[in-house]
């Protein structure tokens, strides 16, 4: 055996099923070893892609997702998907091929010192010295990168590493690392605390964030929520926690959510933060969930809490674990006023729309598009007025809902779609982006093909950078600079370039015919939604 065949084995013994990448002569060992197992390949077209790929995977199945890519320009070319999956708490092991270590520092070809240009956006990295400890680093890769905060381990492994004889395989049974040892059940003194302040309040709610999904407790927080009959809202990443139709639930909160779930939370005199980190997309005046509330801060990393907003309450641990513990509190209180008073709230503050009759409506169109799609339909939405429009209006039932949250990626939702099919193949997947975003990852079409990856693709058309453009519009008074798509390819063309059966919409008249068509049609679909330029979110 040699170090490539340990690399393979170990992915084995942590049951991955999957390696999307892209290989290079530094980290050809690795593929040629994998040939002789069971571990699934897919060819993605560009690195970046293979983290966003293997970020879908993790998000939809839990799993940690793995991405393996060359040297040099193919390991830096993965560090926008590495970023991506770090601000999004997103579990993924990243395996970089790297020049002969006798070489390292001496500028040859395709050298690159990743683990030094990542380390800004990896919870860990490795850089592999000896054969003999790939099996001890390939196990705490995915201990870290799927425990605590969850994020991006990245392993570097020059290709005579790879290469380099070893006499035996064994797997290490458990962990064993002194200055790593995440935080899980919350301290009960300080649950006791949120169940007495909670009795106490008159208006609570909870905001929920991504690490809701992380930890896997959804259905713990709906519990609580419904036996204490406590209002939620939730960050963007959040949404989804609860099925946008719950009658506890009131919306996405920031600059670009609901204005009655940023009323509700204003206005709460009690507010368990859970999952979120404060950051400025969701709140961006900190000091108004602090002021005249009881500020609960629930989240597994004790950094997090206190870094943009000081809690009453700090209470670090998994979410899972918390809400079990909360819900077995004896509590007495009654919310009924307040939750009325929500509802008329979301009645009376509700956005209000005039769009353009010769154009789609995209917050009416991706509505009709949601109560049609699947009960645990995966939703991926990409970054600009498209992102905004989806968080608004796609209605989740008991599906996902995706996107880039923290780090905004454009490009994001195809290649992330196609992993969560991948990692979830019954599930219906949807990906929708902007004109601008799909030119970002639409060459992975052919991936899709290739692999048999069946992800219906849904492009908002304006012809402009859509956000951009609007800030523009507000900002430097239509002012615009080097936001016009001209040149844009033919989607059609597209479409047939790669065997794909293709949609046009033009209008409000068509959409309830072509998200049929679009939804029903067997395999992959692209889909192109014709909105007006000067639509706003």
């Amino acid at each position: 055996m040699n170090g490539a065949d340990l690399l393979v084995k170990c992915l084995e013994k942590e049951e991955v099923d999957v390696v999307f990448g892209y290989p290079g002569v530094a980290i050809c060992p690795f593929y040629n070893s994998i040939l002789s197992s069971d571990v699934k390949t897919v060819l993605i077209r560009t690195e970046q892609n293979a983290a966003h790929a293997a970020s879908g995977l993790a998000r939809v199945t839990g799993k940690v997702g793995v991405c393996a890519v060359t040297s040099g320009p193919g390991a830096t070319n993965l560090i926008t998907g590495i970023a991506t999956a770090y601000a999004d708490s997103i579990p993924m092991v990243c395996i970089t091929g790297q020049v002969d270590s006798s070489l390292l520092g001496s500028d040859v070809f395709q050298e690159a010192d990743i683990t030094g240009a990542s380390e800004s956006f990896v919870k860990y990295s490795y850089l592999v010295k000896d054969a003999e400890d790939i099996p001890r680093i390939m196990k705490e890769a995915f201990y870290i990168a799927n425990t605590g905060r969850k994020g991006p381990v990245l392993v570097d492994v020059p290709i005579d590493v790879q290469n380099q004889v070893v006499s035996k395989f064994r797997y290490p049974d458990d962990i064993k690392m002194r200055t790593y040892k995440p935080t899980v059940k919350g301290n009960i003194v300080q649950i006791h605390k949120v169940g007495k302040e909670l009795e106490k309040a008159k208006n609570p709610i909870i905001c929920a964030g991504g690490g809701v999904f992380l930890s896997n407790a959804q259905e713990e927080l709906r519990t609580f929520a419904e036996k204490f009959q406590i209002p939620v809202v939730s960050t963007m990443m959040g949404i989804g926690v609860m099925p946008t139709e719950h009658p506890l639930y009131f919306g996405n909160v920031g600059n670009n959510g609901k204005p009655y779930a940023n009323r509700a939370m204003n206005e709460s005199d009690f507010l368990i933060m859970v999952g979120a980190r404060v950051a400025d997309r969701a709140v961006s005046q900190p000091d108004l969930i602090t002021k005249n509330k009881v500020l609960v801060h629930i989240d597994i990393d004790p950094c997090e809490i206190g870094k943009n907003a000081g809690p009453t309450i700090p209470l670090v641990g998994d979410a899972k674990h918390i809400f079990e513990d909360l819900c077995n509190e004896e509590i007495e209180c009654e919310h009924a006023l307040w939750i009325d008073t929500l509802n008329s709230y979301k009645e009376t503050m509700a956005p209000k729309r005039k769009p353009n009759p010769d154009y789609v409506d995209p917050a009416e169109f991706i509505k009709k598009l949601s109560y049609k799609m699947e009960d645990d339909a995966v939703y991926v939405a990409d970054v600009g007025q498209n992102q905004i429009w989806s968080c608004n209006y796609h209605v989740v039932k008991n599906g996902r809902f995706m996107t880039s949250g923290g780090m905004g990626t454009m490009g994001y939702s195809i290649p992330a779609a196609m992993g969560a099919k991948v990692g979830s193949p019954d599930r219906q997947v949807v990906a929708v982006c902007g004109d601008g975003s799909f030119q970002m990852s639409m060459m992975e079409l052919a991936t899709m093909r290739q692999h048999g990856v069946a992800v219906k693709v849904m492009v908002i058309k304006n012809n402009v950078l859509g956000m951009v453009r609007q800030y523009q519009h507000f900002t430097y008074k239509d002012n615009y600079s080097v936001i016009d798509l001209t040149g844009s390819p033919n989607l059609e063309k597209i479409a047939e370039a790669y065997d794909m059966p293709f949609i046009r919409v033009e209008n409000m008249s068509q959409a309830d015919e072509a998200i049929e068509q679009f939804l029903n049609t067997e395999g992959s679909v692209l889909m192109e939604c014709l909105v007006d330029p000067m639509d706003l979110v």
